[in-house]
């Protein structure tokens, strides 16, 4: 029995709509469709369509990639470079993807320790190191593979993947990169020095970053989840040993994708 499962953004109203009018479409050529992670997880699917935004999306590959299931991303949001297709494509798209006319990517995914713990927390975007709003600047020191690199005193810093360039890293004038580059960038919020400059780095590296000044510093993990570390403790960042999943019909080039969604700052 072929089976898929959705990932329903529920704050949508289009959201739930669409989802009804997937699992009829799916129901009548005889596929089982779950939208309950828990049966998702325990019957095993063939792929995941996220119905949502670019959030919607990265949250359920997030949670899709220990299993290695695929997931197909449908744009219900505003400005959506993650996701591969548009609410009026839907089915055509679906009909290509059960005729198995599609490629998978693999986008690159980021673990991060706080002060050795054995919690680690997986991300596809980026980790986000924040000031309190209350407290003056800190100073986040970058050791790379243990070894001291670049301090920066600023309001914050973004450690991001390629696929978070087009992120919150997008919005503080970080580069967009490729998703297949295969490197991390760091990028400081405000930095009170002018030395203090992003960096592409190696996905190889490991990363330690300390809080060297100030009394603590917010961190979020996608958003999803946020600490506190106190000075002098550090959050250590490496490349996952998975990645996530997307599902590609070929449609949009990365550069035609850049080029739609950024085309306000074209001159045709």
């Amino acid at each position: 029995m072929d089976r898929v499962g959705l990932w329903i953004n529920r704050s949508k109203p289009e959201a739930i709509t669409l989802a009804e009018q997937i699992t009829h479409w799916f129901e009548e050529r005889g596929w089982d469709v779950y939208t309950d992670w828990e049966k998702i997880t325990a019957q095993g699917v063939s792929f995941l369509i996220s119905l949502g935004g670019d959030g919607t999306l990265l949250e359920a590959s997030r949670e899709a990639a220990p299993y290695a299931i695929p997931v197909l991303g449908v744009n219900l949001g505003r400005l959506g470079f993650l996701c591969e297709i548009e609410r009026n494509e839907i089915f055509d798209a679906l009909d290509k993807v059960i005729d198995h006319e599609y490629n998978i990517q693999e986008r690159l995914m980021l673990t991060a320790t706080v002060n050795d713990s054995d919690q680690a927390f997986c991300v596809l975007n980026d980790v986000v190191f924040l000031r309190d709003p209350s407290s003056a600047m800190v100073t986040l020191q970058a050791n790379l593979t243990g070894e001291p690199s670049v301090s920066y005193p600023a309001d914050g810093l973004i450690v991001s993947t390629p696929t978070g360039s087009t992120a919150y890293a997008l919005s503080a004038g970080g580069p967009i990169m490729s998703p297949n580059v295969e490197a991390i960038l760091l990028i400081p919020l405000a930095a009170h020095s002018l030395s203090a400059r992003p960096m592409v780095i190696s996905a190889k590296e490991n990363i330690e970053i300390i809080l060297a000044r100030g009394e603590e510093c917010i961190v979020s993990f996608d958003g999803y989840h946020r600490t506190v570390v106190k000075y002098g403790e550090k959050v250590v960042i490496k490349r996952a040993s998975i990645n996530a999943l997307l599902i590609r019909l070929g449609k949009r080039s990365f550069p035609h994708v850049v080029r739609e969604k950024l085309k306000d700052r074209w001159h045709e």
